[in-house]
């Protein structure tokens, strides 16, 4: 077959208008507030040493976003929904497996969303120095008051306004962050021999922070989000809403009575599998959307912020903090370029806040086959971050912020092995995976027996370097 430009040209139109936004919205929980704090910590203790680790963190990243929108296209249910029809029949595995891995969930959730706040406030404390932090934290809390007027992204069409604004906020932050390295004094040399394999990272603290940086990088979160997206129908303009009382031109007294409505109870929802026009129709261009997002945006802010720490803060003798690399980038490099810096942090924090808070929304209606009112429950995963968020602020200030920052990073590294296994064997099952096409023949798109030995090497890798922070901390040595 025979690609001509004109064909092509109509592809790439096809995938900018239609399907392009999945991949972005999942890219902004891979360099959220939490990742700034790991990889300044990496930079500045380590210099370029662990860009191997942000880019390896990428790749794990890609592939395993890539099997969520695998399983979300070809079966039409999230991975939060198939846990859920997996485990629920039996009451064993409902209390022994399905409801732990629920507050496992919900536990990752409340941890990304506190990062979020925290450097959602910081940010707003380094353009605002009068403010204290846990002023930051109330005000930056009510972000969340922005997406409830944003319809419901989980349910019916994708909702565009949504997309358009979380692009908005990923391309400034990859926009601050090139200004400010642009006026750094960055030995490329070195920053890209930081990308080559390195014995460095078993070096005392450098394993722990390379376990920060994949627990950064790969998000339990974004995995049950990108698998919700996934199922949406982005071609057809003729897609149901599946939210059909939504009353048409109501007052906005009407639309606050309507928005914490006591919704109906969901359906029972089953794998069913979409038809194979379905699928191929939407696959390639979703895992294309995923992966060319994640590594022209994610890898890239990750690195960016890392060559940042070690070209800016080389002399540090301990981790510095984000209020540290503020005080010396602009006493180094200039008044300008810090303000640069704690706007990229900002526009981090705003666009992975509004993440959590849907992924929360995703977590709970697939595990628990609820449906909530989408207000509430995004009100409600705010608030349990929120909490905390205020307790660690008031009590302990701008002092070990960044240290709690890593350590949340740390506890999602812990977490994502419970994550990604039903993951891997759900995309390496053919009976999950397989469709029929219009003559009744069967398709599978189950992992390769490559691929599956790759995430199940991916996830030992993982197991093994959380076994070893456990017992470093257990010791005190990290």
């Amino acid at each position: 077959m025979v690609i001509t430009a004109r064909s092509l040209l109509k592809t790439l139109w096809i995938h900018g208008k239609k399907h392009t936004g999945v991949g972005l919205v999942c890219a902004v929980a891979y360099f959220d507030p939490g990742n700034w704090g790991v990889d300044l910590q990496a930079g500045s203790s380590f210099g370029y040493r662990l860009l191997f680790v942000v880019l390896l963190s990428g790749l794990f990243a890609v592939f395993f976003q890539v099997l969520c929108s695998r399983l979300g296209c070809v079966t039409g249910l999230d991975l939060a929904s198939h846990c859920r029809v997996m485990l629920y029949p039996r009451m064993v595995t409902r209390v022994t497996l399905l409801y732990p891995l629920y507050i496992l969930s919900e536990m990752a959730i409340i941890a990304t969303d506190l990062a979020e706040l925290l450097g959602s406030a910081i940010a707003l404390c380094l353009l605002f120095p009068a403010l204290e932090i846990w002023h930051g934290v109330l005000i930056t809390a009510f972000d969340v008051l922005l997406i409830l007027a944003l319809g419901d992204p989980l349910r019916g069409r994708p909702v565009r306004i949504f997309e358009v604004i979380i692009a908005i906020l990923v391309i400034a932050v990859l926009i601050c962050m090139c200004i400010i390295i642009a006026r750094v004094d960055v030995h490329w040399p070195s920053a890209f021999f930081g990308y080559v394999p390195s014995k460095y990272i078993f070096k005392d603290g450098a394993l722990y922070t390379s376990v920060g940086i994949i627990g950064a990088t790969v998000m339990p979160h974004s995995l049950f989000l990108g698998s919700a997206l996934a199922t949406q129908d982005r071609v057809s303009e003729s897609s149901d809403d599946l939210d059909e009382e939504k009353p048409k031109g109501q007052t906005f007294k009407q639309r606050i009575r309507y928005a914490f409505r006591i919704p109906p109870m969901a359906p029972q929802r089953t794998p069913t599998n979409n038809p194979l026009s379905f699928v191929k129709t939407h696959l390639y261009h979703g895992m294309a959307d995923v992966v060319i997002s994640l590594v022209c945006f994610a890898v890239v802010i990750n690195s960016l912020i890392l060559i940042l720490a070690g070209a800016t803060l080389p002399s540090a003798t301990n981790a510095a903090s984000l209020f540290d690399a503020y005080d010396l980038i602009r006493s180094a490099v200039s008044p300008s370029a810090a303000s640069l810096f704690a706007v990229a942090l900002l526009f981090s924090g705003q666009s992975s806040s509004l993440i959590a808070t849907v992924a929360g929304q995703a977590v709970s209606e697939g595990f628990l086959n609820i449906r909530l009112s989408p207000v509430f429950r995004r009100l409600l995963t705010r608030l349990m971050s929120l909490i905390p968020a205020l307790t660690v602020a008031i009590a302990v200030g701008k002092e070990g912020i960044d240290t709690l920052l890593v350590a949340s990073q740390v506890i999602l590294s812990i977490v994502l092995p419970f994550i990604v296994f039903p993951l891997l064997w759900l995309t390496s099952n053919k009976r999950v995976m397989t469709v029929q096409d219009e003559d009744g023949n069967s398709v599978c798109f189950a992992n390769h027996i490559v691929a599956t030995l790759l995430g199940a090497a991916i996830w030992l890798l993982v197991v093994a370097a959380n076994i070893y922070v456990l017992v470093s901390l257990g010791e005190g040595t990290s």
